[in-house]
């Protein structure tokens, strides 16, 4: 079978609905078998991610973001937004965004915010006099802040991944930790000034500034405030590997939210730990696949050709990290992010390197554009959520969210173009 009729039926089976591990690992197969190898080198690339120390930062930090859903912390969480930002024009809209970057961050983009706080937010905005599409679209579009903020499952998917190229400079997460910190801030702060254009004239949202209700809900908080310095602190004081941090934070959460709030009981303890691995069981599948097709790849030379192929019409980074968004944002309407991130970072890697990319910057700019697919169609994740969870038609979600797309697309520019965003704090 040549490599042409095979991949056309691998690809015909995809519109068919086979999943997707299966497809990407089909094409790993035909590439090596027609290629001459032993079809086992798709199997060790599968089984050697049971070697990989880092890897399991990915279950612990993902079963942690489950029990925190699971419990009242979104509730504490708005309350504590609101006693902080209340009192600004737009407050409760910038509430909604700070509140859902915090969450999403440990909840991995994987829906849960929106179901989370989604029940609390927008009521809560329709009841203060925000329309129906602005509210609609806030937490829609919210429910995909904070991947770039630690400790992320993207950002942690993004430098296991890159992290086995062997790239100079090395990608380490720790560093992406660092590096998605001020671009995450800017897209949280663009998006905060649009709500408090929005919501200038929304006067019964606002409230004074009170002292008394912030102290309160900071002791209600109490528990939750110090995960950041867990994961940070630990990381970065050189005395917890990301692996170490993750196990530190899932068993936090886990005694907190079990037995110290006991908020999750016992009983329901199984279930959540069963959703939170499903979702890891889904990503490691694509994962050992991806890693196959990666290296089919690198054998057949096919980054080193379309870097060459691109040399000869692009000449500039610039043009190319144009390019490259466009790619991306289209690539985030069509798949899942776990996706890919294991699909695109062996391929895009060599080749942003050889337009003199540092690979860090290139992980920033890659889910600061995938983020914008959790809510655009035909297959964002958080418009089908939406649409459930509020009982809207999806065309009225979509319609929703295009000034938050147009707000966080110029946030991307930004950060594409502007390196020091990315690289400062390295």
């Amino acid at each position: 079978m040549s490599l042409t009729l095979g991949l056309l039926l691998i690809l015909l089976f995809a519109a068919l609905g086979t999943p997707l591990f299966a497809v990407i690992a089909a094409i790993a197969l035909l590439g090596f078998h027609i290629a001459g190898y032993d079809l086992i080198v798709v199997t060790v690339e599968i089984y050697r991610l049971g070697d990989m120390p880092g890897l399991i930062a990915i279950p612990l930090f993902t079963l942690a973001g489950y029990l925190l859903g699971e419990s009242r912390a979104p509730k504490r969480l708005v309350r504590l937004s609101n006693a902080l930002l209340g009192w600004l024009p737009g407050g409760l809209a910038i509430v909604a965004i700070v509140a859902c970057a915090f969450f999403t961050a440990f909840t991995g983009a994987s829906g849960v915010t929106i179901v989370a706080l989604g029940a609390l937010l927008y009521p809560a905005l329709r009841q203060a006099g925000y329309d129906e599409r602005f509210s609609l679209g806030l937490v829609t579009a919210g429910g995909s802040l904070g991947l770039l903020f630690a400790p992320s499952l993207p950002l942690i998917l993004y430098g296991f991944v890159a992290g086995q190229m062997g790239t100079t400079p090395a990608v380490t997460i720790p560093d992406l930790f660092l590096a998605g910190v001020v671009p995450g801030l800017l897209m949280v702060g663009m998006l905060s000034a649009y709500a408090m254009w929005v919501g200038r004239s929304v006067t019964q949202a606002r409230h004074a500034f009170d002292g008394r209700e912030l102290w309160l809900a900071l002791k209600e908080t109490a528990w939750e405030l110090p995960l950041p310095v867990i994961v940070l602190g630990g990381i970065y004081s050189g005395e917890l590997a990301a692996s170490e941090a993750a196990a530190v934070t899932a068993l936090y959460v886990l005694v907190v939210t079990v037995f110290v709030k006991r908020e999750i009981p016992l009983s329901k303890l199984p279930a959540v730990m069963a959703d939170s691995m499903r979702l890891v069981g889904a990503i490691l599948l694509i994962l050992g696949a991806a890693l196959a097709l990666s290296n089919w790849l690198v054998d057949q030379e096919v980054p080193a050709k379309l870097f060459e192929s691109l040399r000869e019409h692009v000449d500039s980074p610039w043009v190319f990290l144009l390019l490259l968004n466009v790619f991306l944002l289209v690539v985030g309407m069509l798949l899942d992010i776990f996706s890919a991130i294991v699909i695109l970072t062996p391929l895009l890697l060599p080749v942003a390197a050889g337009f003199g990319i540092h690979p860090v910057h290139l992980g920033v700019v890659m889910l600061a554009n995938l983020q914008l697919g959790y809510f655009t169609p035909p297959v964002g994740m958080n418009l089908f959520i939406a649409s459930y969870r509020f009982g809207q038609p999806l065309t009225k979600l979509v319609r929703a969210c295009v000034p938050f797309f147009l707000v966080l697309a110029a946030a991307v520019a930004l950060i594409t173009w502007w390196p020091a965003l990315s690289l400062g704090l390295l």
